[in-house]
């Protein structure tokens, strides 16, 4: 009998794909530009903010201002969000779905800007299936800060120990376990379809 009780699904990267390169290899021919343009302006660093909750036009104009000859192109990061998102790993969403089926406390917890989850609610459907879902640009806090743990386990009544957490993200998995709750790494369906079993929690 396995001793986890809830289960707590990351979203990008483990439901669905998220590539911001993706509406850039149409907008930026030059690879090496492209390039430039993703580890330069519109960073990794840049976007997670708007996870944190700051606001896209707060955003917009921060880099507009450092880079007024890349306003076009910094505007389309968020006009073209929807392209970075093409498909769900439908391997991925019928485990999460068969977990909710056979009865599992099925959660998530995700980094995510408040306005393009709202959005990928209504593209993917089957993200409102589970019980319920933290988002980091609506709480104002991102994983892998142990706050945003604690919050998710006490909105929800998760028993930490109980809890196992399933993230793309090493430092989130590792944010999760110190937090007190269990954690697998997702690499992949098959690789997390092990892991459950092993863990006393079969998909199929």
């Amino acid at each position: 009998m396995s001793n986890i009780r809830h289960i707590v699904f990351d979203i990008g990267k483990v439901l669905i794909h998220y590539d911001p390169e993706l509406p850039y290899r149409r907008l930026i021919g030059d690879e090496t530009r492209r390039k430039w343009f993703l580890d330069t302006v519109c960073t990794g660093d840049w976007n997670i903010e708007q996870d944190r909750g700051r606001s896209w036009a707060d955003a917009e104009a921060l880099l507009i201002e450092r880079h007024p000859e890349e306003a076009e192109l910094i505007r389309a990061f968020r006009a073209n969000w929807h392209e970075m998102v093409p498909h769900a790993y439908e391997d991925s969403v019928a485990i999460l779905e068969r977990l909710i089926d056979d009865g599992h406390d099925v959660t998530m917890l995700t980094n995510f800007a408040a306005d393009t989850f709202a959005e990928a609610r209504t593209r993917f459907p089957f993200l409102n299936r589970p019980r319920g879902v933290t988002v980091s640009g609506e709480v104002r806090l991102l994983k892998p800060d142990r706050a945003i743990y604690e919050l998710h386990a006490e909105s929800f009544g998760l028993e930490p120990a109980a809890t196992l957490f399933i993230d793309d993200s090493p430092k989130n998995v590792d944010g999760a376990k110190a937090a007190g709750w269990q954690a697998v790494h997702f690499t992949g369906a098959e690789r997390l379809a092990t892991d459950l079993r092993e863990l006393g929690l079969p998909t199929a």
